[in-house]
């Protein structure tokens, strides 16, 4: 029941010990972090900064999750990131300089704390962290994979792994899998909860994609590859399912760069016959998100990561992506030798379906050639061919602890009188099953699109209680886990985050060292004292000020807004529109959207919304449209204004954000005659995407 960003890797060594032991290896310390994900890294520092001595442990052979496995869009450009101090801060200051020092354009500005995309190569995010490891002192040891505890009481005295035993006063799990958690005897759950459980309308299960008309069975009755089932269970259910692992790819169109894409060994065609289905029922919505999305109009080499570079992700919004849908539901019960089966699995099914797309004569030849020219990057990861050793763990085991976070605490009680740091990504959570219906068609479940605070970017800002990292004090009184932390499936799609990781781990480190330094259980350590060394350290405690909630729907009234407000309801159509409410908010009871799912109307111009109506006034008008901006969304929508004498066309990209704040995006300039009926006409002519009308809005213009 978890859906972290999970991503089950870590990053090479500096500090590093190889994988046999030595006699001078250090054994014992002061506190000791098993899992060097970014909140694992985060913890150790921190802890270490307070005078503890410190062993970070890590089963792998690569330090630093996805922040050095991958992921080089970082997400937090959708949190609230004036709350994000401390180490996460310093982490990306050192990134920039990094670039600086050798005098390269700083790739972006830490120090504004807006939600401009921030993108680094994983190479230098790996030499960042080390650096500032091997400042802190803290002894770094790989492959340490965790066989067993030894507990006396509620206290862990040592840590067996396959490399070593180690002892410590205080212990912190820093692992995506709560694996030393669940060791030590901790409660724990996995999968979702139901709706009625915490009182959670996003809990069990959720349908927010369009059902696709295809058939999901073979000539035999029997499930296509692909599927995860043809009973999905009760829509207000709990299960054991979890949001689909996927890599976050290093990828590059630059050919003096690229390593070719390897290709997949035993490629298996029929296992994409469920794709080629769907891309003959007229179906486009297939492939990988790209961060940062390229300019428009621009080649793929040509974009803001530094040197070319692009990250590859798996897409939320997509039918098909490289999210192996139900392929890592055991990954948290597997034993070492389990695990690397199941991450071959990810990697397998990653490389056959982006060989797919690039080969297979089902797909268009145009996304054929997009694919083809895609490769590995030559000074990526180059101890594992190029390819990202991180696996992205997004949901694994949480803890069932002394207080259990859920949609409650983000959206309508963020305050807590324990805070040790701030968290504000989106609720989010990826596909969890893909369903053949037994009646026809086929689905995909368990998605929720970005839950965001009203007109803005942003997710909402919460305490994170110190309760949620501790366990209940008669299970186990020297540990905190700040990555697989107590909270529901729903509470976990907004924690899975770095950004929130490394905050969190921060504050795990701080108080681990404090209650080894007084020798006091976990849970009894002072508060006043921990917000005192956190606040030192530089993280943020206080909430920022709390924008105005959307209605429990999501909606905003049309006549909250000024000027002439036209709804998608006010519109004449023609053609195949369907009425959504996934994405929030929207302008009173929803929007409409004409997609590439649909064969009928797919680019063809046939979908058409006309607004007719009188202006006011006669004179210039500023006009503005409200939509949920989106990857998957067209870029070339138009628009076309008629208003007597006066007749414009403009074109409108979908994927640019609305300006923060705001519901509404200008888009032009018109001029209007009050004496006769102005009509704007949106199609889906010539457009590839989504092409969503929710309302549009003019305000009088100053004439210039």
């Amino acid at each position: 029941m978890k859906i972290c960003h999970l991503i089950a890797v870590v990053f090479v060594a500096f500090l590093v010990v190889p994988s046999h032991t030595h006699a001078n290896e250090p054994r014992k310390a002061d506190v000791i972090v098993y899992g060097s994900t970014p909140g694992g890294f985060c913890a150790a520092i921190a802890a270490a900064r307070e005078g503890a001595s410190v062993i970070l442990l890590e089963p792998t052979n690569h330090i630093g999750g996805l922040s050095t496995g991958g992921l080089s869009h970082c997400d937090s450009n959708q949190m609230v990131r004036s709350t994000l101090m401390g180490l996460f801060d310093e982490w990306h200051t050192r990134i920039v300089k990094d670039y600086t020092d050798r005098g390269l354009e700083a790739p972006y500005q830490p120090s504004k704390k807006n939600t401009a995309k921030w993108c680094f190569e994983p190479h230098v995010a790996m030499r960042v962290t080390k650096k500032m490891l091997d400042e802190a002192q803290v002894t770094v040891l790989t492959e340490r994979y965790l066989k067993s505890v030894t507990k006396e009481g509620p206290r862990i005295t040592s840590l067996v792994t396959k490399n070593g035993t180690f002892t410590a006063r205080a212990f912190i799990d820093g692992s995506y899998e709560g694996d030393l958690m669940a060791a030590a005897g901790v409660d724990w759950t996995i999968g979702r909860e139901g709706r009625d459980e915490y009182g959670e309308s996003l809990a069990g299960k959720q349908y927010p994609k369009e059902k696709m008309n295809i058939n999901g069975f073979d000539e035999n009755g029997k499930l296509l590859p692909l599927f995860t089932t043809d009973d999905a269970g009760d829509d207000k259910a709990g299960d054991n399912n979890i949001m689909t692992y996927s890599f976050r790819l290093c990828l590059t169109a630059s050919a003096d760069n690229r390593v070719p894409m390897p290709k997949p060994d035993h490629y298996d065609p029929a296992r994409f016959e469920i794709i080629r289905r769907y891309l003959k029922s007229g179906g486009g919505s297939v492939g990988y998100d790209r961060y940062p999305l390229p300019a428009r109009n621009v080649g793929l080499g040509q974009l803001k990561l530094p040197n070319n570079k692009f990250d590859g992700n798996n897409s939320i919004g997509r039918q098909f992506s490289i999210g192996l849908v139900g392929g890592a539901n055991n990954w948290h019960s597997a034993d070492e030798a389990g695990r690397k089966k199941i991450w071959e699995a990810h990697k397998q099914y990653t490389l056959e379906f982006i060989h797919f797309l690039a080969t297979d004569p089902a797909v268009p030849a145009k996304i054929r050639n997009q694919y083809a020219k895609i490769g590995l990057c030559k000074d990526e990861f180059v101890e594992h061919d190029h390819f990202p050793p991180a696996l992205y763990v997004r949901e694994s085991r949480r803890m069932k602890g002394m207080y259990v976070i859920s949609q409650k605490d983000i959206i309508d009680e963020p305050e807590k009188d324990d805070p040790i740091a701030i968290s504000s990504f989106p609720i989010d959570s990826h596909d969890v099953q893909r369903i053949a219906l037994k009646d026809g068609g086929v689905i995909n479940e368990g998605t929720i699109f970005p839950v965001r605070v009203k007109g803005q970017r942003v997710g909402y800002a919460y305490h994170v209680p110190y309760r949620a990292i501790l366990p209940k004090p008669d299970q186990c009184d020297n540990l905190l886990v700040p990555i697989a932390l107590s909270c529901t499936h729903v509470g976990i799609s907004s924690l899975r985050i770095e950004g929130a990781w490394m905050v969190i781990g921060q504050g795990a480190g701080v108080a681990a060292a404090l209650a080894a330094k007084d020798e006091v259980p976990v849970q009894k350590l002072n508060y006043t004292k921990l917000r005192e060394r956190l606040l030192a350290q530089k993280q943020v405690l206080e909430l920022p000020k709390v924008p105005e909630k959307p209605s429990a729907n999501g909606s905003v009234a049309a006549d909250s807004f000024s000027g002439i407000v036209l709804d998608d309801k006010q519109a004449k159509l023609t053609g195949n529109w369907s009425p959504s409410t996934n994405f929030k908010p929207y302008v009173e009871d929803g929007y409409i959207f004409s997609g590439e799912n649909d064969a009928k109307s797919r680019g063809d111009g046939k979908a058409t919304a006309n607004f007719r109506f009188k202006a006011p006034k006669s004179g210039r008008y500023q006009l503005l449209m409200a939509y949920s901006a989106h990857g998957t969304r067209a870029e070339n929508i138009p628009v076309t204004v008629s208003s007597g004498p006066h007749s414009y066309g403009i074109q409108v990209d979908q994927t640019v954000p609305l300006p923060n704040g705001k519901h509404f995006r200008p888009i032009g300039t018109v001029d209007l005659s009050a004496d006769v009926k102005t009509e704007i006409q949106i199609t889906n002519a010539h457009t590839t995407g989504f092409v969503i009308i929710d309302a549009l809005q003019l305000l009088p213009a100053e004439r210039k």
